[in-house]
């Protein structure tokens, strides 16, 4: 989709309702429902982080949504594909300051560049045991992204064409952090696997943009 036409028509989805977990529990693994209860108490301490689903153009002013490979690590979420964001920090005003600072961080997007258009549904982060607060926001020119070189393995522009395919929808049977093999959704994108709470926020992120877009 053309970029000017996407921003455009952007300004609506600030009154289009959440439709929460409606739309994430689409992309949800099958045993999520099972850890929540697990972990019901957990919630209430939950750590606060924040991303952001920026939204910008290419040069050919296509619209694209940048997301992160993590590196690999001894974690959880080793060389997973995830939004740009992380843990809430003590300098941190809100949330919205953390998401704009981690994307900064880790993908070089000055918070100054960046409007924001709508806070999305939180997701609550079993394994990690964080609740994300994510964001949905555009930069109007095509960012120079410069990675994290400790944290990100690569930046990944995904078109938001493809976002919106439902032919990118997939099953994909993965190993879990619990050591687990499962058959969990996924969106294939950029060649890559993405599934959990990234793919959770991203129906939520497609599902309000097919509204305003009217597709």
């Amino acid at each position: 989709m053309n970029f000017n036409e996407f921003i455009i028509a952007l300004p609506k989805i600030k009154n289009i309702p959440l439709p929460a977990e409606a739309s994430q529990f689409k992309m949800a693994p099958p045993y999520r429902d099972k850890l929540i209860k697990q972990q019901k108490d957990n919630i209430k301490n939950a750590r606060q982080s924040a991303v952001m689903a920026l939204f910008y153009p290419d040069i050919k002013q296509l619209t694209k949504l940048v997301l992160i490979l993590r590196k690999t690590y001894k974690g959880v979420h080793s060389a997973q594909v995830g939004f740009p964001g992380g843990k809430v920090e003590h300098e941190d005003q809100n949330l919205l300051q953390t998401a704009l600072r981690e994307t900064h961080e880790e993908v070089g997007v000055s918070p100054n560049v960046i409007e924001v258009y709508k806070e999305l549904s939180q997701v609550y982060i079993p394994p990690s045991n964080f609740m994300v607060q994510p964001y949905l926001g555009i930069a109007k020119q095509t960012p120079k992204f410069i990675k994290q070189e400790t944290e990100v393995e690569d930046v990944l522009e995904v078109y938001l064409a493809d976002l919106l395919d439902d032919s990118n929808l997939t099953n994909k049977v993965v190993k879990t952090s619990y050591g687990v093999e499962v058959e969990v959704p996924a969106y294939l994108l950029n060649n890559h696997l993405v599934w959990g709470a990234t793919a959770m926020m991203l129906a939520e992120v497609k599902d309000l943009l097919k509204q305003t877009l009217k597709l």
